[in-house]
């Protein structure tokens, strides 16, 4: 990725597609719900600058988290950026891991999570399937594996959706879908005021994989069950941030839900 002095891609991503505040009272409020307490571990893989990480350290004084992650430049940007924000005894209860999610074994987590879609880099239930048994590995009895998906017909076409956060717009691009494989191809651009629009700043080549396919999988690989958290909508029918286990989804054009498998 080219880098500007004047442009920061991880602030701006940051800014329109991350709330680690939110994941973190989600994932806190979801093990509550089924486990009757609170989680003090949690592991964030494909991490990247592990913003949720560093949010969870700050939630709790008993809280540990465990970012792990393949690409050593956002861990850098993090280390520069986030770490020393973190007070000295904050700081002591992070462990990064530079490694790959179907490979590395970092020490058991309350919750593992998987947020922003970032698995849907594995194209095939094989992969998959490995994928969520490594996950279960790193998990503590009674631990919970959490992610994230999306859908509907918005997403089985090529779209781009602008919205204006600040001073500048984002754009979330799907450049195609292929309905025989369902991979599709995405970009993130933005664009700041009186400025050229930064087209591809970063790029995601996905399998959009439905929630039927990612709870079998999770049962295969070893979970023993499974739920949908699905999101309601506000009064002009947009997301609102509020989701609900359910096992019935509105027929929404687009949306967006957690699913979670439980050891």
């Amino acid at each position: 990725m080219k880098r500007n002095k004047e442009f920061d891609p991880y602030a701006y991503y940051f800014k329109s597609v991350q709330g680690p505040e939110a994941d973190c009272e989600f994932v806190s409020d979801t093990y509550k719900e089924l486990r009757g307490t609170r989680p003090l571990i949690l592991r964030e893989d494909f991490c990247g600058t592990f913003a949720v990480c560093c949010q969870w350290i700050k939630q709790g004084k008993n809280n540990r988290a465990i970012g792990l992650e393949l690409d050593p430049e956002p861990l850098n940007y993090g280390r520069k950026h986030y770490l020393p924000k973190l007070k000295a005894d904050q700081q002591k209860r992070l462990q990064l891991v530079e490694g790959s999610v179907l490979t590395a074994s970092p020490p058991l987590a309350d919750v593992v999570i998987a947020f922003n879609f970032s698995y849907f880099l594995f194209k095939s239930r094989l992969m998959l399937k490995k994928y969520f048994k490594q996950a279960r590995k790193g998990l503590k009895p009674g631990g919970l594996l959490i992610v994230d998906a999306f859908g509907g017909e918005a997403a089985l076409e090529p779209n781009e959706e602008k919205s204006k956060i600040g001073n500048f717009h984002y754009y979330w691009d799907q450049v195609s879908y292929n309905p025989i494989n369902c991979e599709a191809l995405f970009h993130i651009h933005f664009k700041r005021k009186g400025e050229k629009k930064r087209e591809k700043v970063f790029t995601y080549d996905w399998r959009l994989w439905s929630l039927p396919e990612i709870r079998e999988t999770m049962i295969e690989a070893g979970f023993t069950r499974t739920h949908v958290y699905w999101e309601g909508t506000n009064r002009a029918g947009y997301g609102n941030g509020d989701f609900k286990r359910t096992e019935e989804g509105d027929d929404a054009s687009g949306w967006v839900a957690y699913i979670v498998g439980e050891v």
